[in-house]
């Protein structure tokens, strides 16, 4: 037993150690700030998810007068006169609500009519004014009302503003210069309002009791904050909702006697500036992501704050609540612990190897068992860390399986072989070239992928499809040989080439787009031949992308070959995937290395959005190169149309990542030519319209002709659009038997020709 506890150990001791040593640099991390910012935005995601109901039972105890545009239009003037002032003051008291908040400063008189607002002041003992205890940079703050102050009738309306200028923090109180106490505009509302409910509030061993709730302090390192001004009385912002979440009236609404006398009985009524022009607004967890792209009134931000002080009294539920540091400490090490045990999964072990699902299911499992956590956590008013652990869980998975591929040689696969002289000379040249290893190098990456050989292949036999494809890539690397580009692999119908490794030189980039040039046109011949053996033709597109990846000698003692790995790899297979057949396409970093020695025609040039791109990416369709080179691809013309006069019905099916989506749609295929189409969708929803550049599987049926009927096709989105007010979309044919391409042609010749 104790041998087994020994060995179990052994084997698991670079978990141990990954564990100890992750959680301990992303808690250092966390600690220097790197996580604050993305903690704030999944806590604001999280809250936008939230469901809304929680603060309802007492949300219509608030209401609020809001001054917007149409008043300053009526009133002719931007500043509010303190003889309208009083005349509101006095409407909104003749309600008889418990309290008043008046979220306008009046540190300075607006005439005429201040002598009128300085009485009805002195006669409303349940109004509440504002002063800015603290001003922000470069501002001052800003005095109470004189008359508000004298009576003890004024509070502070300070808003805390994170770093990306949106407020998540309240103040339950603050000091001022003179390190009196002050409280919060909202505060003083909430207090007014529970008086009469007998609710008790008093401050209780360095907290705050109010009613059912016990109100803690908000620490600088609380939350996502690390090194927060904790200064003051703070406390999480509840939101739940946007704007509008109380019930609103206009200022002229209440002065034209437009609003019920029972409107504001009994009730909280703040008034204050919602009009675009005053520039009271602020950026709220719902300015972002998926909710408002505005800012809130400030206005509706205290009546928030004020909503969620009450309904703690109330209800029992005080503010989001946080965990102490050495909870987060431990939460951390776990989530590193679990993707360590992730990470371990992929070893082999016992001559077994456990399957690639079972390791990636594992981590999604992992991953959104933790966002789910976070979700559900605040739902029961708690703020956890997600952001850290889903660090520690992603690097420790990250190392582990990179230690397991480094210290076993577990490799997962085998790719090959050299296959260029180059290779072979660097090698012998170098015995370095033969340890295990790579560097990192800037090279010029092409990548080609057959369209149309995928049908070939379903309709004849597998001795066959092997013949079209070897003659394919016979005629392919004798092209890429002269050129002096490396084969790192093929891929089932499609290759990657590199330029600029083993040897690097200046015109990588002019090589390997001449090179995709002669590529393309060396097709035809192909075609030619493929023809006289009886098969459609086919077509070929070409990507190619210039930047650093890591590229060396892969694999083991046993099976070595010499590739590429990297981000760079992943992105010009991306750019590949935008072409049509027949295309060559090159990323922005390929064009400004060519262009500084050898002038390239370009043929269009488009912004698209790749997988795991976050910005777009400028993608040019080149038609030739110029100097030395000389070489030009075929002039497409442009085709034409054809209306059917009898649609033909179509079923298609959306691929994603090469792999069919089990929905399946119908629609009509209304126009022609050589190698487009137009289809309508039987249904116009949007989840019907593909989007541009997807590829789609496609069956005709009912249209009476065996040939045509039950026989797939595939094809590319080239546009969508709205034509007549139906939403249509043309796609480019990339793959379709010679029957079904003959069938088609005769009958776009018959319109045509008519």
């Amino acid at each position: 037993m104790n041998l087994k506890f020994k060995d179990f150990l052994s084997q698991t001791s670079s978990v141990w150690i990954t564990t100890i040593g992750v959680s301990f640099l992303v808690t250092a991390l966390r600690y220097a700030g790197v996580f604050q910012g993305l903690e704030w935005k999944s806590h604001d995601f999280y809250l936008q998810l939230v469901p809304s109901q929680k603060n309802e039972q007492y949300s219509d105890i608030i209401r609020v007068v809001g001054i917007n545009e149409d008043d300053v239009k009526k009133l002719k003037e931007s500043i509010l006169p303190d003889a309208t002032l009083a005349q509101l003051l006095v409407k909104i008291k003749s309600m008889n609500p418990r309290a008043i908040g008046l979220d306008i400063y009046r540190n300075i008189p607006e005439p005429p009519g201040t002598e009128t607002l300085e009485q009805v002041f002195k006669i409303t003992p349940n109004l509440i004014g504002i002063q800015k205890v603290v001003g922000k940079k470069g501002e001052q703050a800003v005095d109470p009302p004189p008359v508000l102050k004298s009576k003890d009738q004024v509070c502070s309306n300070d808003l805390i503003i994170d770093s990306d200028n949106i407020i998540r923090r309240a103040l339950l109180n603050l000091s001022d210069a003179k390190k009196q106490t002050i409280y919060s505009f909202a505060t003083c509302l909430a207090f007014l309002y529970l008086d009469k409910e007998k609710v008790p509030f008093k401050p209780s061993n360095g907290n705050f009791q109010i009613g059912k709730s016990i109100f803690t302090p908000l620490g600088s390192n609380d939350a996502g904050y690390i090194r927060a001004d904790s200064g003051g009385f703070q406390f999480l912002i509840d939101y739940r909702g946007g704007r509008k979440n109380f019930k609103t009236v206009s200022m002229s609404d209440i002065l034209e006697g437009k609003v019920p006398s029972n409107w504001g009985k009994d009730r909280i009524i703040l008034i204050g500036k919602i009009g675009e022009s005053f520039k009271d607004f602020y950026f709220t967890p719902y300015s972002g992501l998926i909710g408002l792209s505005e800012g809130i009134p400030g206005i509706e931000i205290h009546a928030t704050i004020t909503n969620q002080i009450i309904n703690a009294a109330l209800s029992g539920k005080a503010q989001i609540e946080t965990w102490p540091e050495w909870v987060k400490e431990l939460w951390i090490f776990i989530w590193s612990a679990i993707g360590a045990t992730i990470g371990w999964q992929s070893r082999y072990q016992e001559g077994k190897k456990n399957s690639a699902w079972l390791t990636g299911s594992s981590f999604i499992l992992a991953i959104s068992f933790l966002l789910s956590a976070g979700y559900f956590a605040l739902i029961l008013g708690w703020w956890i860390p997600v952001v850290p652990p889903f660090a520690g869980l992603s690097l420790s998975a990250i190392l582990i399986t990179w230690q397991i591929a480094r210290s076993a040689g577990k490799i997962r696969k085998i790719f090959g072989r050299y296959i260029t002289d180059q290779v072979v000379a660097k090698i012998l040249e170098n015995p370095a070239g033969l340890n295990m290893g790579g560097e990192k190098k800037e090279l010029t990456l092409l990548v080609s992928d057959l369209r149309g050989f995928t049908t070939i292949a379903e309709s004849i036999s597998p001795e066959e499809a092997i013949k079209v494809l070897n003659f394919y890539f016979e005629s392919m690397v004798d092209v890429i040989t002269k050129y002096q580009g490396t084969i790192d692999e093929f891929m089932g119908d499609g290759i990657l080439v590199l330029f600029g490794a083993p040897i690097t030189k200046e015109n990588d980039p002019e090589r390997a787009l001449a090179c995709a040039i002669e590529m393309q046109l060396a097709i035809t011949q192909v075609n030619e031949q493929i023809k006289q053996w009886g098969h459609s033709s086919l077509a070929m597109g070409i990507g190619i992308n210039t930047g650093e990846a890591i590229v060396g000698n892969i694999g083991s003692e046993k099976r070595t070959k010499y590739g590429v790995v990297g981000s760079q790899v992943n992105l010009t297979y991306r750019i590949e995937s935008q072409t049509l057949g027949g295309q060559i396409v090159i990323a922005q970093t390929t064009l400004d290395k060519i262009q500084k020695n050898t002038p390239v025609v370009i043929k269009e040039v488009k912004q698209v959005n790749l997988k795991g791109i976050k910005e777009p990416v400028s993608i040019y369709n080149i038609a030739g190169i110029e100097g030395k080179y000389n070489l030009y691809l075929p002039e497409q013309k442009k085709e034409n149309f054809v209306q059917l006069l009898k649609p033909i019905s179509v079923q298609y099916r959306i691929l994603v990542e090469k792999k069919i989506e089990d929905i399946a749609f119908t629609g009509y295929l209304v126009s022609l030519s050589i190698s487009e189409a137009k289809i309508i969708p039987s249904d116009q929803q949007e989840i019907a319209i593909p989007t541009k550049s997807a590829n789609i599987k496609l069956t005709f049926y009912e249209t009476g002709n065996i040939i045509l009927d039950n026989q797939d096709t595939y094809a590319k989105v080239v546009d969508a659009k709205v034509e007549d007010n139906v939403n249509s979309f043309y796609i480019y044919f990339t793959s379709r038997s010679s029957e079904v391409e003959s069938e088609l042609n005769t009958l776009y010749q018959k319109y045509y020709k008519t």
